[in-house]
């Protein structure tokens, strides 16, 4: 499940960043802070895989 769960880490922080560009093009404030959250719990859920990965080597 490894590689669909990065798949979908990747999904997660490009939505982030439309989310955070969105927020940004009309100045809302709160989409822009949703966007970062949003990228940065994939950058979290990222990282957890690739420490995964390290212990499965």
């Amino acid at each position: 499940m490894g590689a669909q769960d990065k798949i979908s880490n990747t999904a997660d922080k490009a939505a982030g960043k439309v989310k955070e560009t969105a927020g940004d093009k009309t100045d809302d404030q709160s989409l822009k802070a949703e966007g970062k959250g949003d990228q940065s719990k994939a950058d979290l859920k990222q990282a957890g895989e690739k420490a995964k990965d390290a212990f499965k080597k």
